[in-house]
């Protein structure tokens, strides 16, 4: 049998880039579970230094902003107040890092191999975002400590981690 006839038009790729990627989705699949599950096998704790690391900085915020300079908080509980701001933020940064590392990280792959090069950065943000769904536990679990409930305004929280998400997926679009 003679092998499939390969056909290279000049911008067929951009035009079935979305085609692509849903093609290689095992290659996603694959490539996010192995980052996912080397990140928690290869601590001593695992999934705890998910939890640790949010909790210590949110600790360190609030003695620093909350109790030393004594920054006002307008009636929001101060460990929920900087928790708030730092969950996205720290998402995001992970996320970018997350990112930029895999590039390098799996250049061997990218360079000797076709399939749609985005998959490798989402691959790892995907990462970040289980980080982040691990220390939203954490809000939770403040929250419930506090008895506070988060006004109307907090649906809107899956549109700014989807912006978050595209953001850092973004910089490595111009790389790519």
């Amino acid at each position: 049998m003679n092998p499939p006839e390969l056909i290279i038009e000049a911008g067929r790729t951009e035009r079935q880039y979305w085609q692509d990627l849903w093609r290689y989705r095992e290659l996603f699949y694959t490539l996010a579970w192995r980052d996912i599950a080397v990140r928690y096998k290869q601590t001593a704790i695992g999934v705890t230094w998910a939890l640790i690391r949010p909790f210590l900085t949110m600790v360190v915020f609030t003695v620093v902003f909350g109790k030393l300079a004594n920054l006002p908080s307008e009636g929001v509980p101060y460990p929920i107040l900087v928790f708030a701001g730092m969950l996205p933020w720290q998402f995001f940064s992970t996320s970018l890092s997350a990112a930029s590392d895999s590039l390098i990280a799996n250049t061997n792959l990218i360079s000797k191999v076709y399939f749609p090069r985005l998959v490798v950065p989402t691959s790892a943000v995907v990462t970040s975002f289980v980080d982040f769904l691990i220390a939203g536990m954490i809000m939770i679990g403040l929250m419930a400590w506090y008895n506070f409930l988060p006004s109307w305004h907090v649906i809107t929280l899956p549109l700014f981690i989807l912006i978050a998400f595209m953001a850092s997926m973004g910089a490595q679009g111009l790389r790519i």
